[in-house]
């Protein structure tokens, strides 16, 4: 097993992005909650075991919508909720675990090591992880990044951002 990364590697929410420059772009414009699912569910194809994905974006925005999308798309049948409190759901009842954390609470290297992350690099199945401005430091290279931004009361732009996506 891969040690976690030593404490002063911990850094505050504002510094540098997880993914390199040259990182091949998607962009998506949603206007409804389905779309965002359904793109979802199309994006989960492009996926491998062992993927990590930092979700960016505010309250609202669709994240957890994506989720469902998602987990649809890898052929999970588990009921896909918020991780609002749990701070990890895992999805298992398919080819392709999906761990979908929230990490709207961590707020330092102690509590994000108490979630478990470390551990869930290790397995083989695919990250998802909404507030990830919450632990950016910490994400892995290569690291998916998907921002969402509000363009109106329904629409979102969604952008992903990796290397081999």
């Amino acid at each position: 097993k891969r040690p976690p990364p030593a404490r002063s590697t911990w850094m505050p929410p504002d510094r540098s992005p997880a993914c390199s420059e040259g990182a091949a772009v998607i962009r998506f414009t949603s206007h409804s909650a389905e779309e965002t699912e359904q793109f979802a569910e199309r994006f989960a194809k492009r996926l491998r075991p062992g993927d990590v994905i930092a979700c960016f974006g505010g309250m609202g925005m669709g994240k957890t919508v994506f989720a469902h999308g998602l987990a649809r798309g890898l052929g999970l049948s588990d009921e896909v909720s918020s991780p609002t409190f749990a701070l990890v759901q895992e999805y298992t009842d398919g080819n392709i675990p999906l761990y979908h954390f929230d990490m709207y609470r961590v707020s330092d290297f102690d509590s994000l090591y108490s979630t478990g992350f470390f551990d869930y690099l290790e397995q083989e199945g695919i990250l998802l992880i909404e507030w990830s401005e919450q632990i950016e430091s910490a994400l892995p290279p290569g690291a998916i990044r998907l921002s969402f931004a509000r363009l109106d009361d329904n629409a979102r732009e969604l952008t992903i951002e990796g290397e081999e996506i």
